[in-house]
C-alpha cells in the first residue's frame, strides 16, 4: 500500500541561543540552524528511516520553500513539492543560555482559498492509487475551515485517511462528521478538553475512544497516554500497548513516528492492534534520540520487543 503524507502548512525551523532573553535589547545570537518542520514531513521520515516507503507531499513557496525544498533533499526523503499560495512561512526558536529556557515562535502562513485546497485534493487524487494511505498530520493552513477534513475524506475516497491534527479542526472532526476517516489519533490532553473529562486511567481513555468511534469521528480512534503507552478502539474492540522507556532525551517527534510506525504496520497488511504495538514502540524510539533526530532503527528494535499489547 503506498503511503502519502501532505504538509499544506510546514515550515522553516531556525533555532538560535543567546546568552540571555531580555526585552528592548539587540540579542547576540549563537549562528542558526535550519530544520523542515511539519507534521507529514515527519511521518514520511519515519517511515523511511524504519526501512518502510512514504511519499511526502509538501506545500512550497518563496525563498523559504526553495531552502525547505534543500533540507528535504539532504533527508533522502521521497517528496514532491505541492503549489502554495504564498511564501513558506518559518518559525523560530530561541533557547535563553543562562536559564535554559526555550522561546518558540510559531508564524501563521500563507492563507488558503477553498478552490486552492480543492486543486490540492485534485492532484493527489490523481497521483495517488485508491488504495492508497494519505495521512494529513500537523496544523491546517490559514484558510481551511474545520470542515476541510471531512470534505478531503470524501473526495479522496476509498483511499485511507489518517488524520492527527489539533485544534479547530480535531474539535469539528471530534462530532462525527462523514464520512470517518481510517484512523484519528490524538493525544491526551486534547482527548480531556473535548470530553471534559480527566481520562485518569487507561479505562477511561479508552472508553472515551470508543465514544468518538460510535459516534463517527474514526473507524478507528487512537489515544495517546504519554508514558502509560497508547489506546485504541476498533470495531473488533478496545486495545492498550505501552513500550516502557527510562531514557528520555526529547520527546520531538514522538507523535509523528508513533503515527509512521502504525501507518506502515497496517501498509504492510498488519491488523490494528499489531500496528498500535508498532507505533507505540517507534514513539518510545523517537524520544531516545536527540532534537529531531525522530526513532532510529536500533531503538525501535529494542523498544519492540519490550512493548505489550492488552486488550481491554
Amino acid at each position: 500500500m503506498q503511503i502519502l503524507t501532505v504538509t499544506l502548512n510546514p515550515a522553516l525551523d531556525l533555532a538560535t541561543a543567546t546568552a540571555s532573553v531580555q526585552p528592548n535589547k539587540k540579542l547576540r545570537c549563537a549562528p542558526e540552524s535550519a530544520e523542515a518542520g511539519g507534521g507529514g514531513v515527519n511521518v514520511a521520515r519515519a517511515i523511511t528511516q524504519l526501512g518502510g516507503r512514504a511519499q511526502a507531499w509538501v506545500s512550497l513557496g518563496g525563498a523559504n520553500g526553495d531552502w525547505l525544498g534543500e533540507i528535504l533533499d539532504t533527508l533522502e526523503l521521497d517528496w514532491a513539492s505541492l503549489p502554495s499560495p504564498g511564501p513558506t512561512r518559518h518559525s523560530f526558536s530561541v533557547t535563553d543560555e543562562t536559564t535554559a529556557e526555550q522561546y518558540r515562535f510559531v508564524l501563521t502562513g500563507p492563507e488558503w482559498s477553498a478552490k486552492q485546497l480543492a486543486e490540492v485534493l485534485d492532484l493527489i487524487v490523481d497521483a495517488s492509487p485508491p488504495d492508497a494511505m494519505v495521512v494529513f498530520s500537523g496544523s491546517m493552513p490559514p484558510g481551511a475551515a474545520p470542515g476541510f477534513l471531512p470534505l478531503a475524506c470524501a473526495r479522496l475516497a476509498p483511499r485511507k485517511v489518517v488524520i492527527d491534527t489539533s485544534g479547530p479542526h480535531l474539535e469539528h472532526q471530534a462530532s462525527g462528521p462523514a464520512p470517518a476517516p481510517f484512523v484519528l489519533r490524538m493525544d491526551s490532553h486534547e482527548a480531556m478538553a473535548l470530553s471534559g473529562q480527566p481520562l485518569t486511567t487507561r479505562a477511561d481513555s479508552a472508553a472515551y475512544a470508543e465514544v468518538l468511534r460510535t459516534r463517527g469521528a474514526g473507524e478507528i480512534v487512537i489515544i495517546a497516554r504519554g508514558k502509560d503507552g497508547s489506546v485504541m478502539a476498533t470495531p473488533e474492540g478496545l486495545w492498550h500497548t505501552s513500550a516502557e522507556n527510562d531514557v528520555v532525551v526529547s520527546a520531538i517527534g514522538a507523535g509523528d513516528s508513533f503515527v509512521g510506525g502504525f501507518c506502515m504496520s497496517i501498509a504492510e497488511g498488519l491488523p490494528p492492534e499489531e500496528a498500535l504495538r508498532r507505533g507505540a514502540a517507534a514513539a518510545a524510539a523517537a524520544v531516545m534520540s536527540p532534537g529531531t533526530q525522530l526513532c532510529r532503527p536500533d531503538d525501535y528494535a529494542e523498544m519492540l520487543a519490550r512493548t505489550e499489547l492488552i486488550q481491554l
